[in-house]
């Protein structure tokens, strides 16, 4: 387990972190709305698609010291979350620039604060960078007993 100076430093670098692919996502999303003249939703992704990619590139070489893990199990595991991101904010943006009649931008930053930390962190701190090996505990699970059938071995319960 990781002392909660160290903890507490990670989360410190994963703020950073996405704050530098927030600004990076806002500038991109303003671009397209804003000059480009694309809808704010579409403009929305494209900004959320490139700040995904600097953010995921930045923790997985700083943030969480990933280097040895499998960049492709990363990489999976990282879309999976990221496609939950995308669609919360994209979604979240939507439904409260038009509930609270504002401008986008102004709703973007609330989503993006909440899905930031109860969405993005928590999910890459615990399942996206941890070298988990799903398919190896699967196979061992398989093969062992259940936690049920352990625990009624060892008091010897029977059904």
């Amino acid at each position: 387990m990781d002392s909660l100076k160290h903890q507490i430093w990670k989360f410190c670098k994963a703020q950073l972190s996405a704050q530098v692919a927030s600004v990076f996502d806002f500038a991109v999303s303003l671009f397209f709305a804003e000059v480009v003249g694309i809808w704010y939703v579409y403009s929305t992704f494209i900004g959320a698609l490139s700040g995904g990619i600097l953010n995921c590139i930045v923790n997985y070489r700083w943030v969480f010291n990933a280097i040895g893990l499998n960049k492709k199990h990363v990489a999976i595991k990282y879309f999976m979350v990221w496609t939950g991101s995308i669609l919360l904010n994209t979604g979240g943006t939507y439904l409260l620039t038009e509930f609270s009649k504002s401008y986008f931008a102004y709703s973007k930053i609330v989503v993006a604060v909440i899905v930031g930390l109860l969405w993005n962190y928590t999910m890459q701190n615990f399942f996206v960078y941890r070298d988990i090996h799903l398919a190896e505990k699967m196979r061992r699970t398989g093969k062992k007993k259940s936690h049920l059938q352990q625990f009624k071995t060892n008091n010897k319960i029977n059904t």
